[in-house]
């Protein structure tokens, strides 16, 4: 199984890898501009993968949908497994992982997995930590930094994903970066850049 995957250079030399995962149906370059909107500075060398799957209504998908919180394990354990080859070769010792509601997904279960390198960051917008067969997490401490945003009106994975990854996150010890916002599913300009500024801060040591 191999990966479309859109890449945007660092400006000079890359201090690390800015991953980010897009939503169920669409693509690459769905997500691409928030490379800039997230390292404005060109710090890092940004990766926007396609998700292998192609599915009903159409776009790419990272699993199958049978039940919100619950991904398919039969299409989630093929795609775990190659975007975990991938994500381990590229070249940094330092990765962000950010994604949006099916790329949220892969980003806790990329960062928090069993057996799993910790990135430095994650990002988690609209998503949920999956519950699945085909995957185990890893919530001893320290976990890595992790900020997560949803839409109180988010009616396609409800913001009682968000508040249950919250407290899995927070009984593990992690202080993330929570936000809720009067929105659908969809993601907050604001909090965008609140996570701008909240990276900024990881990268300086701050």
């Amino acid at each position: 199984m191999s990966l479309v995957v859109r890449e945007r250079p660092a400006e000079g030399e890359a201090e690390g890898a800015l991953v980010l995962f897009h939503g169920r149906g669409a693509d690459e370059n769905d997500l691409f501009p928030l490379l800039d909107v997230l390292d404005p500075e060109r710090r890092r060398h940004g990766y926007c993968p396609r998700g292998p799957l192609s599915l009903p209504p159409g776009g790419a998908h990272w699993y199958a949908v049978y039940q919100v919180g619950s991904p398919d394990p039969e299409t989630f354990a093929p795609t775990y497994a190659a975007v975990s080859e991938w994500l381990d070769s590229l070249p940094y010792p330092s990765v962000w992982l950010a994604g949006f509601s099916q790329g949220a997904v892969m980003s806790y279960a990329l960062g928090l997995g069993t057996g799993r390198p910790r990135p430095d960051a994650i990002v988690a917008f609209s998503g949920f930590i999956p519950q699945t067969p085909a995957w185990e997490g890893d919530f001893s401490p320290p976990l890595p930094p992790v900020a997560i945003g949803h839409g109180v009106y988010d009616p396609i994975i409800s913001v009682e994903f968000g508040r249950a990854a919250r407290r899995t996150l927070e009984a593990a010890g992690a202080e993330p970066l929570y936000r809720e916002y009067p929105l659908d599913h969809t993601l907050d300009p604001s909090f965008l850049g609140e996570v701008r500024g909240w990276l900024a801060r990881l990268e300086a040591g701050i």
